[in-house]
């Protein structure tokens, strides 16, 4: 990453500067975010290890770690502050989901429509699972944010794989040790050794994904920081998350 070429700048000197690609990174977060808790969120699927055999997973790992590299980018192209609109954000877009499924499943079906209790299977678990997504979403994002902002300057802005795969391993360990308790202890399907079992699980994979990906947030770090022409450093940044502006 070409860090010596880019102006370092404290956030707080960029708080109103109009961005380029901003919106565009909040949009992809937005998105995956919530086509995560809609679509992956409540199926349990099945891989077969080597040596263990079956091995239960939720299908949301599938795509929700896109959002926390996604959050990791936002905290470390354009600072704390703006990756913390983005994060309440998209809770106000799961605050949204959880309403508009609630009131879409409790609407009386038209007597011609048999599809009703095949909707409401899919459906119907969706505002337990978004109020404890939503929760755990809030807590372990910024756990992470606030981490990979605190690692960079502890860093100097050098090894950016540490503090990328550090907060998640803080951040992803907060949102796992809430959600998965919340959303389906005491669900149907859902004993006790299979929570916890599918939040370890998760938690690690998650990681892994991290890991993984780590040379795709090199590229696209390096590409928007080239691009907006700063590198943004949090030296004197309040990190409280009980704001919405910069």
């Amino acid at each position: 990453m070409a860090g010596a070429d880019l102006q370092h700048v404290e956030a707080q000197d960029v708080a109103h500067r109009r961005f380029r690609y901003f919106d565009f990174v909040m949009a992809a977060f937005v998105t995956v975010l919530v086509l995560s808790n809609v679509i992956g969120a409540g199926k349990v699927a099945t891989i077969t290890l080597p040596g263990i055999g079956a091995w239960p997973f939720g299908a949301g790992i599938l795509f929700f770690p896109i959002s926390y590299v996604i959050g990791d980018i936002l905290t470390e192209v354009y600072g704390f502050a703006r990756a913390r609109r983005v994060i309440w954000t998209g809770f106000a877009a799961l605050l949204f989901l959880a309403f508009m499924s609630w009131v879409v499943v409790n609407l009386p079906p038209d007597p011609s429509w048999t599809n009703q209790p095949a909707y409401e299977a899919i459906f119907g678990q969706v505002p337990r699972i978004v109020s404890a997504s939503m929760l755990a979403f809030w807590a372990g994002e910024f756990v992470n944010s606030v981490v990979l902002a605190r690692m960079k300057v502890w860093t100097q802005g050098k090894h950016l794989w540490t503090r990328t795969i550090g907060s998640t391993v803080a951040g992803q360990g907060v949102d796992s040790l809430i959600f998965y308790p919340l959303a389906f202890w005491g669900a149907s399907g859902w004993t006790t050794d299979l929570v916890l079992k599918v939040m370890l699980t998760q938690w690690a994979l998650k990681i892994a994904w991290e890991v993984i990906l780590t040379p795709v947030t090199y590229a696209v770090v390096g590409w928007l920081k080239r691009r907006e022409g700063f590198d943004v450093y949090d030296r004197e940044t309040a990190f409280t998350p009980f704001a919405v502006g910069p």
